[in-house]
């Protein structure tokens, strides 16, 4: 059986989901699932845009055969053939042997890599510029090296001001009937693991997404199909917006993340006692997370949504606590600048983490500000101690509310 629905009157949605898979690229839990778009256009010529990962690659047949209705796939537009999206490009070459290939020199170098069999069809190579005809659908082709792999293009429908955009504008999350970002509440359901799918697999380029959002910005593109997540048909502004943010690294929100590494409950116990400090003083949007039991990906989203940041993090073999390291070199690996971060440590013979964290935080990451008044514990909280923690909380919100 087949299960597709239109874009538009010439535009089906032909690709699938997947609630099956739990860690996207083997390392991102993905509770609410993925979907894997693939869309196909009929005209005087059939063009596929991407396939799909090869575990719902019998829905994704099915699908295309359906909207053919006996008709020859003329084309496979490829713009990004990392394999969740380029897994099933073999098989549409073995069931429509006279399709042809339509992608990048690097693209096509990749799959070849990959060991994709694809000698056997024509290979139409595409580069920034370039325009395919179907009939009255004129395809454009654009380069957007980095967002997030360097083969990567999107193709643009004029006839209809269509963006195939790759992986740019995807999300998290099957879509379980719905296609379009306007069938959903986006922003209550849909915001956080849009975030999060941008920041932990595209944040590392924020440049060459502002340079992909500079050439969108001279197309009136009216509607977006990106390869995960849904269609974009209204509010386009929205999603341009955020993501615009997030690839200049700028908060969302004023806010605070308290990230701690507790063994014992004792750092937890002053990551908790500083965020009711924070409360008391007007600021309210603060979130609390152990860094032991909340996978990094999440910890990444929610660095890049809010503008400041409180480590607090024990000292172990006179270290920084593993799971606090492993998240600071994520921060750093996926660029996170221009935030304002304060620390606290314990150590109950040699406090160091404080020190090493700042050192880390000076050295290896841009545009940080780290907030004067950090917070030494030795093993808990007590009473002498009290007063350091009021006079960062004062900093804190002081910063937050933008008192100098």
């Amino acid at each position: 059986m087949y299960c597709v629905r239109n874009v538009t009157e010439d535009l089906f949605w032909v690709g699938g989901n997947d609630h099956r898979l739990e860690l996207f690229e083997n390392i991102h839990p993905i509770p609410r699932g993925v979907s894997y778009n693939s869309y196909l256009m009929m005209d005087e010529k059939t063009a596929l845009f991407d396939t799909v990962d090869w575990s719902i690659a019998r829905q994704f047949l099915e699908n295309i055969e359906q909207v053919l209705q006996g008709r020859d796939l003329d084309y496979l537009i490829i713009n990004h053939m990392e394999p969740d999206h380029g897994a099933s490009i073999e098989e549409i070459i073995l069931r429509y042997p006279n399709v042809k290939l339509v992608s990048t020199e690097k693209a096509y170098m990749m799959m070849h890599q990959f060991g994709f069999d694809i000698d056997r069809v024509e290979q139409i190579e595409v580069k920034e510029g370039d325009t395919l005809s179907l009939g009255k659908h004129n395809i454009a082709f654009v380069e957007i090296p980095m967002v997030h792999w360097p083969e990567a293009m999107v193709s643009y429908a004029l006839t209809d001001n269509i963006l195939f955009s790759a992986d740019a504008f995807g999300s998290f999350i099957a879509l379980d009937g719905k296609l379009f970002a306007d069938e959903v509440d986006f922003d209550r359901d849909w915001l956080d693991e849009a975030r999060r799918y941008f920041t932990n697999i595209v944040g590392k380029y924020g440049t060459f997404v502002q340079m992909a959002l500079k050439k969108a910005s001279t197309l009136p593109i009216e509607i977006i199909c990106p390869l995960h997540g849904p269609v974009w048909r209204k509010d386009l502004g929205y999603i341009l917006d955020k993501y615009d943010k997030w690839s200049r690294y700028e908060p969302e929100e004023k806010g605070v993340l308290i990230a701690y590494a507790s063994m014992y409950g004792n750092t937890e116990f002053a990551a908790q006692s500083l965020a009711s400090k924070l409360c008391e003083r007007g600021v309210t949007n603060v979130h609390v997370y152990d860094v032991s039991n909340t996978h990094v990906s999440y910890l990444i989203s929610e660095t890049f949504r809010l503008s400041h940041v409180v480590l607090a993090s024990v000292t172990y073999n006179l270290g920084i606590y593993p799971v606090m390291h492993n998240y600071l070199m994520d921060m750093k690996a996926l660029n996170v600048q221009n935030r304002t971060f304060a620390v606290i440590e314990n150590g109950t013979w040699a406090p160091k983490s404080g020190d090493l964290i700042e050192e880390f935080l000076d050295e290896e990451m841009k545009f940080i500000d780290v907030l004067s008044g950090r917070v030494t514990l030795a093993s808990a909280l007590n009473e002498d101690k009290e007063i350091d923690l009021d006079n960062l909380a004062d900093a804190i919100a002081d910063s937050v509310k933008g008192i100098e």
